[in-house]
């Protein structure tokens, strides 16, 4: 047999479908506008 190994991206894709990841990109979108819009806390001064 010649069985071709797989390439990266695809054992990485399988390994996000077994762990029930989730593939729809406007989620992705909107997770990733949730976490970029924080504003970071004030820095604290030492005085």
């Amino acid at each position: 047999m010649t069985d071709k190994p797989k390439p990266q991206s695809d054992k990485f894709k399988e390994a996000a479908r077994d762990l029930e990841c989730d593939e729809d990109e406007k989620a992705w979108e909107d997770r990733l506008r949730k976490v970029a819009s924080q504003k970071p806390a004030p820095e604290k001064s030492s005085g």
